[in-house]
């Protein structure tokens, strides 16, 4: 069955991935349905994020009278937790370099911390928590991807972190990887496979 995913999430990089990899359905974010607005992510894991971030904007639709019967919700919370920095930044990850940081102070400050250490490399990991919502009905999914970070960025391709994430099995970063080869073992494309076989059930 064909739904309408609609995004929780006015990332545009996020929307790429997701679209890119959810073909098949008509895929949107909900800032081309209404405008942005905040939502307070302040939940203690990457599942409940992403569920708080889906009911927000599965509610704010249904106040405008603007959710239909074919939409789910799709929500993705993320991040990095890096070994040496004690799992940090974790659920913190898209504001690890204050609350206005764009992906390069992010990037910066990461491997800044590795570095303060006396490190060039540490063990890693990315996580994704995709959550579906359909009028009562939750879901929320999990993908992991391991790896290294390094302390100097190398790529251009991605977004986030990808400049300093080599992951397990390769010598490049998700920066200089391809999209096609980064589909195939990133976090998000392991939690999006999963979801994808939800969503039949929806």
């Amino acid at each position: 069955m064909n739904v309408k995913i609609i995004l929780a999430t006015s990332n545009q990089g996020k929307v790429r991935e997701i679209k890119a990899m959810c073909d098949k359905h008509q895929v949107m974010a909900y800032s081309e349905l209404i405008e942005t607005f905040e939502i307070i992510e302040d939940a203690d894991t990457f599942k409940d994020n992403a569920l708080l971030k889906a009911h927000a904007v599965h509610n704010a639709l249904k106040e405008k009278n603007l959710l239909e019967n074919d939409m789910v919700i799709m929500s993705d919370d993320s991040g990095i937790s890096v070994d040496a920095l004690d799992g940090a930044p974790g659920i913190y990850s898209a504001r690890y370099g204050g609350e206005d940081a764009t992906d390069k102070d992010n990037l910066n400050k990461l491997m800044n911390k590795v570095k303060e250490k006396k490190l060039e490399s540490s063990e890693a990991h990315y996580t994704a928590a995709i959550a579906l919502v359909k009028g009562d009905i939750e879901h929320c999914v999990h993908g992991w991807m391991y790896g290294d970070v390094i302390t100097s960025p190398r790529g251009e391709g991605g977004f986030g972190y990808d400049p300093c994430f080599i992951p397990k099995g390769y010598d490049k970063t998700l920066g200089e990887l391809s999209e096609e080869v980064k589909q195939k073992l990133s976090h998000r494309a392991k939690a999006l496979s999963l979801a994808k076989t939800v969503l039949q059930t929806l």
